[in-house]
């Protein structure tokens, strides 16, 4: 264990954020995402939830000014979404990030390309549909 460093940061993750560049973009996707066919490497933090990760991961992790670094999938037509998903995200995303945007809504099959050319996909245990959340990263503040 390391001091300042979430219980919900596997080492593998630890590292992977480290080596993420500027508009790299990670995937948290929740248990239904089809993660191991998507192409890039995925990690597993089965039984973390998307919001417990974000309260991990946005201490360390600057957000893109740049372009939006937050997406999330639409509803697929005659779906709906369960807007508690979105909410309890943003809860944790304006702790660390105050002003932070809302998350750009993409069709499903664009979410699915933007996963194929992120750096990573974290399968988490996410069970509420439309639980995946894609976070674009920004240039880190030197002190």
């Amino acid at each position: 264990m390391l001091k300042g460093i979430s219980r919900y940061i596997i080492p593998e993750l630890l590292a992977l954020l480290h080596r993420m560049g500027h508009g790299d973009e990670i995937i948290l996707a929740d248990a239904h995402f089809p993660g191991h066919s998507s192409g890039p490497q995925v990690l597993r933090a089965d039984g973390i939830t998307v919001k417990q990760l974000l309260e991990g991961i946005l201490p360390l992790f600057e957000l893109d000014s740049y372009a939006p670094p937050l997406v999330m999938m639409q509803a697929a037509p005659g779906d709906a979404l369960d807007p508690r998903v979105e909410s309890d995200y943003m809860e944790v995303i304006w702790k660390h990030v105050p002003g932070a945007p809302a998350p750009e809504r993409i069709e499903r099959f664009a979410f699915y390309e933007r996963a194929r050319k992120a750096h990573a996909i974290v399968m988490t245990g996410e069970l509420r549909k439309y639980g995946n959340l894609l976070l674009k990263k920004g240039v880190t503040p030197v002190s």
